[in-house]
């Protein structure tokens, strides 16, 4: 896939006990939590916006779908533009997007400049902060241990969402969304001198090996990003796994992203429930999701990642089924136990989804789950859009969690169908 330069001097010895490749994951770690605030924030600006400026929640979920739909497909570009230009120039042009579009929405007026700072200008800096970001750290820094780093890593999203969510609930509840979106600002802003001073493209970089790998040199940069990103998708949308994967993973998004991080605080708020009350019980679901998807990691490591897809899913879905019998004006055992459940499954099919692309595609594994989020990302988009519409239009949620979880029952069947296959190389991938 990459032509090597001239061969790097021996790796240095080192008297550490910790392998660098675990700070590499550290900074990457406070990167993704500085990075997540973003995240938490769009499900509550549905209802202040629509207080204030009187536009409709499918107008507001119209910018949240922008968003969503470019976070997923600026993914497999900015995973190529980090083979490219290295992970840290990427990662910190990004965070400072995110914050110039973040801080931008405090002084619009109009719709159309939601949908363009939040939508276009945070989707494109957050989408080079997605998940491939943490695909692309593992897969050059780790041979072993990948599922449970990849875990880790993804978790940070929903530790940062549990740092942000509540002060985020409580900004917006005493002090109106524009503090908020200005912290939201200074959150990713913060975290650039990190990345810059701190992390590091390549082992090869410091003169070491990945963790539990051998030695090797640096490729050299890999030019044409684009032209990559779109070769590796036609290579891999020529086989039935990649669009069983991405079915899989809409299907993730529309049940996560889409619905339940962007509708349900306004669902419950419907129900009477403070807006405070139901933010700590998002922040609860990201308590759980570190849970569940560090030890989704560890059971990738030992077990068949479709197998793990496919319970996943279920247990999703049969999770979404109950929910509308479940909100009320106040937090009750059952909707603890919803919380706990859901927070344990809201994010534990990333590290089966990348194991099952690194195992199909190779060394394109990173660029071809930036595809698959992609896939993601598009289904949050819709059901952000079409949830804000259904509430419009019929003034409840319901519909929405109940089709949800029927689709979570179809991608479990999916993920039953994907087959089994040793990784190919590149080069057989092209063949």
């Amino acid at each position: 896939m990459t032509t090597q330069t001239a061969p790097s001097p021996a790796p240095r010895a080192t008297a550490h006990r910790i392998h660098r490749a675990w700070f590499v994951a550290a900074v990457s770690f406070v990167t993704i939590i500085g990075a997540a605030a973003f995240a938490s924030l769009p499900g509550l600006l549905i209802e202040p916006l629509h207080q204030e400026f009187d536009w409709s929640r499918g107008t507001i979920g119209l910018a949240v779908s922008v968003n969503l739909a470019l976070y997923g497909l600026t993914a497999p570009f900015a995973a190529a533009l980090m083979d490219r230009f290295g992970i840290r120039r990427v990662v910190a042009i990004a965070l400072t997007v995110i914050s110039a579009g973040s801080v931008a929405t405090v002084w619009m007026t109009s719709a159309w400049q939601l949908v363009m700072y939040w939508g276009a200008l945070v989707g494109l800096g957050s989408g080079s902060m997605a998940l491939a970001f943490a695909a692309t750290v593992t897969n050059r820094w780790f041979v072993a241990r990948r599922g449970l780093v990849t875990g880790i890593l993804t978790a940070a999203g929903a530790s940062g969402q549990l740092v942000f969510l509540p002060l985020l609930a409580w900004l917006v509840e005493h002090h109106g969304w524009r503090p908020a979106a200005v912290t939201v600002s200074l959150a990713a802003l913060v975290v650039v001198p990190f990345v810059w001073l701190l992390l590091r493209d390549h082992p090869a970089d410091i003169g070491t090996a990945p963790y539990g790998g051998t030695y090797a040199a640096k490729p050299a940069p890999v030019p044409g990003a684009a032209r990559r990103a779109v070769t590796v998708l036609i290579r891999a949308a020529r086989t039935g796994p990649f669009w069983l994967l991405a079915g899989t993973f809409a299907i993730c998004g529309a049940s996560t992203n889409g619905l339940v991080k962007t509708h349900f605080v306004p669902s419950a708020h419907d129900h009477g429930m403070p807006v405070t009350a139901a933010a700590g019980l998002l922040a609860v679901i990201g308590v759980f999701d570190v849970v569940g998807t560090v030890f989704s990691g560890w059971l990738t490591d030992r077990f068949d990642a479709r197998r793990l897809l496919v319970v996943y899913y279920a247990l999703r879905g049969i999770s979404l089924l109950f929910l509308p019998m479940l909100l009320a004006p106040s937090v009750h055992p059952p909707m603890l136990l919803f919380i706990v459940f859901y927070g344990l499954d809201w994010v534990a099919t990333v590290p089966p989804t990348i194991a099952l692309c690194r195992e199909h595609y190779g060394e394109d594994g990173a660029i071809v789950f930036g595809w698959v989020l992609a896939s993601h990302q598009v289904g949050a988009a819709l059901v952000a859009f079409l949830g804000g519409l259904a509430r419009d239009a019929f003034g409840s949620y319901d519909l929405v969690w109940y089709a949800s979880g029927a689709l979570c029952a179809m991608a479990a069947l999916m993920a039953m169908v994907i087959r089994r296959r040793p990784a190919p190389t590149a080069g057989a991938l092209a063949a």
